[in-house]
């Protein structure tokens, strides 16, 4: 495999994560606002996006051993192919039918949408680990702008799938996401570059379970990190502003849907630029491995810090008030710059743990502990709201963070690397 090749096959899977990442934050935007003006309850919300994410654990298990066996573009390419199908699925939508049916139909189709999202996030992944140069921080500043990029234009796809509901309606916007997801695939197939791996044929599923203590101490750290995010960033905070900002009436709903879209996307967006940057904030090239895993034990513990005085906020408050909002937003925005320096750190040590024999293996198995931390806050963010509003949202996330503190102290200096043969 030569540099160039490399390089240019790492361009290509990149262009091509980014396409498919801004219609996935357009359709989870489409599909939250859109059925929260249905009525649906907050539990409701939360269980269409349940199957998304249990899909997103399976598939992350089992990607990494089908890339390491087939090869990194077949899971690109069906990752893209998959997300077209279930746009074109959420189309058939009928208004008509009852709002049981169209919760398990939304369900399943979600579901396909997140198997297609997580093999085409392995295959993006790994390429880095594979293409990014070997000496200096190039591994930590190839990821640190991959991550950090692929999350500010989710963000511009939350604030697409705001506006295209609307202007255009549920259905007309998912028929053109659709389209426009085809015709990248086909552009990307046709001009795909030598450079990533093939496959190899005696690949085992087995070897999917890492021997490594510390890929497997940081995957559970990022279970509760992910899932600290979601509690509050799926169903409560969304459903809080649209209700505090929506003042009545089907043109105030609409300015509503703009304003929720808009602080989501500049959320995504702020939150991945700072992700992009982190290794010079951090100073990366100067950085050990015993002072990156020491800079994510203080990233978390400030992160936890956040929710907690919000809750505090929010429970002292009582009622929506025009400070308390203010106070939300702002605190919210130190959280996603505290958030995206710790997930940067994890990015960067999963993909320094493993190695390159294993590692479609291991990034699947760190994004299978990542989907799961997404599926747990996805299901307490509309219990929680149910429960206690947005205060039991924060003070849920705060306790999570706590648990993922803990498990990066587990960590060993070390890398111990006892890995699947």
């Amino acid at each position: 495999m030569s540099k160039p090749e490399g390089l240019a096959a790492y361009i290509a899977v990149t262009a091509a994560y980014w396409a498919f990442m801004l219609t996935d934050g357009a359709l989870r935007m489409l599909v939250l606002l859109h059925f929260h003006t249905l009525g649906f309850s907050p539990v409701q919300l939360a269980y269409l996006f349940v199957v998304y994410e249990v899909a997103g654990m399976i598939t992350n298990l089992s990607a990494g051993w089908i890339a390491a066996r087939f090869g990194l573009t077949t899971t690109l390419y069906a990752g893209l192919a998959l997300q077209i199908g279930a746009l074109i699925a959420l189309a058939q939508l009928d208004p008509s039918w009852a709002v049981g049916a169209s919760v398990v139909y939304v369900m399943a189709v979600q579901g396909i949408s997140g198997v297609a999202k997580d093999l085409a996030k392995m295959s993006s992944k790994s390429a880095v680990k594979l293409l990014a140069p070997k000496e200096g921080d190039g591994l930590f500043r190839w990821v640190a702008v991959l991550t950090g990029s692929k999350n500010a234009v989710k963000g511009l796809g939350f604030l697409l799938g705001a506006a295209l509901l609307a202007f255009f309606g549920f259905k007309a916007s998912v028929w053109g996401m659709a389209a426009v997801l085809a015709a990248i695939l086909a552009a990307v197939m046709a001009r795909m570059p030598a450079g990533l791996p093939r496959g190899r044929k005696d690949a085992r599923f087995r070897e999917v379970f890492s021997k490594n203590r510390n890929v497997n101490w940081l995957s559970f750290a990022r279970v509760f990190l992910f899932g600290a995010r979601d509690v509050w960033f799926v169903v409560g905070i969304p459903i809080y502003f649209h209700a505090v900002l929506s003042g009545g009436g089907e043109e105030g709903a609409r300015t509503a849907f703009f304003l929720v879209g808009g602080f989501m996307a500049i959320w995504i967006i702020l939150y991945g630029a700072v992700q992009a940057s982190a290794p010079k904030l951090l100073n990366s090239a100067s950085q050990s491995m015993n002072g990156t895993i020491a800079a994510a034990q203080r990233f978390v513990a400030l992160l936890a810090v956040v929710p907690a005085a919000l809750a505090f906020a929010a429970l002292t408050a009582g009622q929506p008030t025009g400070w308390l909002t203010s106070v939300l937003v702002v605190g919210l925005l130190i959280f996603g710059a505290l958030f995206a320096i710790t997930s940067s750190l994890h990015s960067y040590l999963i993909l320094a743990f493993t190695h390159e024999g294993r590692v479609t293996m291991d990034v699947g198995f760190y994004y299978m502990a990542n989907a799961t931390g997404r599926l747990i806050g996805t299901v307490l963010s509309g219990v929680s709201y149910q429960m206690g509003g947005l205060a039991l949202c924060l003070a849920t996330a705060a306790a999570m963070l706590m648990v993922s503190y803990g498990a990066t102290w587990r960590l060993s200096k070390n890398n111990e690397t006892e890995n699947n043969a």
